[in-house]
């Protein structure tokens, strides 16, 4: 294998995304990455120092991409249950459109990686401020946007793994559950607890 002209880390993150949509986060490897950039495995490391960080990019560039869809969702002014389908479909296009990419970001980012953290919390923020329509306290709004995480991500789960076997559409039966947890979250703010 002739090595690549131009190679830089920006262009080895491009190749693992597209790799771990269409293989799986898991399934990713340093040999299988350089076998897609037509380079010997040890080139790599000119670029990154091993498959740890190349998870950890994998994972910041994944929560960025997911921060840039949910704002662009939430970017025009929407009340009560219009702001919660809108955080939770731009969550799912994400998810269908980035399969990889959704797995790099499930786990909470270490202590000790404030750049992570950070993109951590810009997601968490906008969850936060699509559900600031139910006034809830900051410690209920922290259980609210866990729940909603929950829902969104046990929906993904299921339609990943051909849960859906029912002749209704899935996406019928996602907005009935937004709607569902919208629903519980207007009782809340009027105090039926």
């Amino acid at each position: 294998m002739s090595p690549r002209s131009g190679l830089d880390q920006a262009a080895i993150l491009a190749a693992a995304s597209e790799l771990a949509d269409s293989q799986g986060f898991e399934a990713l490897t340093l040999a299988t990455l350089a076998h897609k950039l037509n380079i010997r495995p040890p080139s790599l490391y000119n670029h990154i120092a091993g498959l740890p960080e190349l998870r950890r990019l994998l994972a910041l560039d994944g929560l960025t991409r997911l921060t840039e869809q949910l704002t662009r969702r939430l970017e025009e002014e929407a009340a009560g249950e219009e702001a919660v389908y809108r955080y939770g479909e731009g969550y799912l296009a994400f998810a269908r459109r980035h399969p990889g990419l959704y797995e790099a970001i499930q786990r909470a980012p270490a202590p000790d990686d404030p750049p992570l953290q950070a993109a951590a919390e810009q997601v968490v923020g906008l969850g936060l401020k699509a559900l600031a329509p139910y006034r809830l306290s900051p410690d209920e709004a922290i259980h609210a946007v866990r729940g909603i995480r929950s829902l969104l991500h046990g929906f993904v789960l299921l339609e990943k793994q051909g849960g859906f076997g029912l002749p209704q559409h899935p996406d019928a039966s996602f907005r009935f559950a937004l709607a569902a947890y919208a629903s519980g979250l207007k009782q809340l703010r009027s105090g039926a607890r």
